[in-house]
């Protein structure tokens, strides 16, 4: 187990860099901008940019136990092991599209394939149809030979929130568990609770208050609890729970849910491990192959996969 920082040293310095810049414009249009929902979804497809095309890699469109998504093999990757990730984006918008890159640079640095689920997103399809997606898949991979314990369960933001639930609902279901979970800058709180909201609003280049309630009230739809534990992992029975790995930025406004994770997994004796990355910025590894310390931290990522 390793932590560094923590909420109350955020503020020490910002990091400047293309995926803060790609917020900031976004932030722009969404405050000077009425946008529709393809719209919204059309920006956010624009989350690969900051991340540089990993070198080889090759990918493939397919359907894993009926959910649609892209593949990501690298070279010489291990294909009997696989990173089920699901992408952010506030469960409404992201895709395969905007993360298959970020996906890949893990999947190269830890030696396995990875497939990047486009599941079914709010409003049009509330909780639990996403976390449904995710087990609908991860069944589909064991159809395909796949052993449970060489799936990695991981995502980002929402799909941070989804890679922690979907072993959470296969555990309920009387199914096995993934080997690993790995966690970029989760959002967990549907009750907008947390108190790096109001301490990293002003370093936080994305993240609002607004924001985040206009999402919780697609996905939950007004039928879900916010503090329903598959909605809302911070309120979870962690116990059996796999190895986790998470890592935030110290100066996003999320921050704490990655922390507060940390502190409930740790208490329920999961081999948890927190790394939060200082002056940076919500889902930091989209700096991949841009970034020295980035990539640094999916090659510790890959070696903590490997064990």
């Amino acid at each position: 187990m390793s932590t560094s920082n923590s909420p109350a040293q955020a503020a020490v310095k910002v990091v400047e860099s293309p995926l803060r810049d790609l917020y900031l414009d976004w932030s722009r249009i969404m405050e000077t901008s009425a946008l529709d929902m393809r719209l919204f979804r059309s920006i956010f497809d624009e989350w690969h940019q900051p991340t540089i095309e990993p070198e080889d890699v090759t990918y493939k469109e397919d359907r894993v136990g009926g959910v649609p998504g892209i593949w990501a093999f690298p070279a010489g990757a291990d294909r009997s092991k696989v990173l089920l990730y699901t992408h952010g984006g506030g469960f409404a918008v992201g895709s395969a599209s905007s993360h298959r890159k970020l996906a890949a640079h893990v999947a190269k640095a830890a030696g396995v394939t990875t497939f990047v689920l486009d599941y079914r997103r709010a409003p049009e399809h509330p909780h639990p149809a996403q976390i449904e997606d995710g087990v609908a898949a991860f069944l589909g991979l064991i159809e395909q030979g796949i052993r449970p314990e060489d799936i990695t369960t991981i995502g980002d933001s929402a799909g941070g929130n989804l890679a922690i639930a979907i072993p959470l609902a296969l555990r309920e279901k009387g199914f096995p568990m993934p080997g690993h979970v790995i966690a970029f800058s989760p959002w967990l709180d549907m009750e907008n609770a947390g108190e790096t909201l109001v301490t990293n609003d002003a370093t936080d280049a994305l993240i609002t208050v607004p924001l985040l309630e206009g999402m919780i009230a697609g996905v939950l739809g007004g039928s879900t609890s916010p503090t329903a534990p598959l909605a809302n992992p911070l309120y979870a029975d962690f116990d059996g729970f796999p190895p986790l790995y998470i890592t935030a930025g110290s100066v996003e406004s999320l921050v704490d849910n990655a922390t507060r994770l940390h502190a409930i997994a740790r208490e329920a004796g999961v081999d948890v491990t927190l790394n939060v990355a200082e002056g940076q910025q919500h889902v930091y590894p989209f700096l991949a192959g841009r970034d020295d310390d980035v990539d640094a931290e999916l090659a510790t990522i890959g070696r903590w996969l490997r064990g």
